[in-house]
């Protein structure tokens, strides 16, 4: 049986998705700032994939899916890159808008709730975990805020292990409530991906499983 156009169009879309990951990685990591917080940076995005890449014959997402991750994946590469509070876009957006500091890792949190969150939606319509939109809106919610409340934990650890090694990590600012700004932007990110993105990627989701192939890998997640 010859496969399907759409499924292979999929894969191709996938592939050059995966392709410019892995550039994008590399020129990320050349001259980088400092290569231990160029590492913890990306490592969120490495594992991600690795997790994708494994996982891509049981469970396949749709094309927006995949595509917000790698957006998702670039916001951390240029932070790695740059560390977050010398990235040139977020000096130059500070010295515009006189706003004290540089806010590229607002950027980054936000990003952190707004991509997760359709990530979680996701598997829970897909598998079936969950029937009721309201019910995959406010777990979507849920995992993210708890993804963001163990990426500070993961970030306190950092810095207890290394200490003044982790500033750039950590890329507080002096920022006292920091942690807490952070945690905002995960739920702002979050809950603005539920109010501007379900209908878009239910969309998503029925083109993806009206393809026979694509029924059969959600089946065997």
């Amino acid at each position: 049986m010859a496969a399907n156009p759409g499924i292979e169009e999929g894969w191709r879309y996938e592939l050059a998705l995966f392709v410019a990951f892995a550039g994008l990685l590399v020129l990320s990591a050349a001259h980088a700032y400092d290569s231990f917080t160029w590492f913890l940076e990306v490592l969120p995005a490495l594992i991600g994939v690795a997790v994708l890449v494994a996982t891509r014959y049981r469970f396949r997402f749709t094309a927006l899916v995949y595509t917000l991750i790698l957006i998702h994946a670039v916001i951390l590469m240029v932070g790695g890159h740059y560390t977050y509070a010398r990235v040139p876009l977020g000096n130059w957006v500070s010295n515009a808008f006189h706003l004290g500091r540089n806010h590229y890792d607002r950027l980054g949190h936000f990003a952190q709730g707004f991509v997760p969150a359709l990530i979680t939606r996701e598997v829970l319509l897909r598998l079936r975990i969950v029937r009721r939109s309201g019910w995959a809106t406010f777990l979507s919610i849920a995992v993210c805020m708890c993804i963001s409340a163990c990426y500070e934990l993961f970030e306190y650890g950092v810095a207890v292990a290394t200490g003044s090694g982790a500033d750039n990590f950590l890329g507080g600012q002096g920022d006292p409530w920091d942690t807490q700004n952070d945690m905002l932007l995960c739920l702002t990110g979050s809950c603005t991906a539920m109010l501007t993105m379900r209908g878009w990627q239910d969309k998503a989701i029925a083109r993806l499983e009206a393809l026979p192939e694509a029924k059969a890998i959600t089946r065997r997640a």
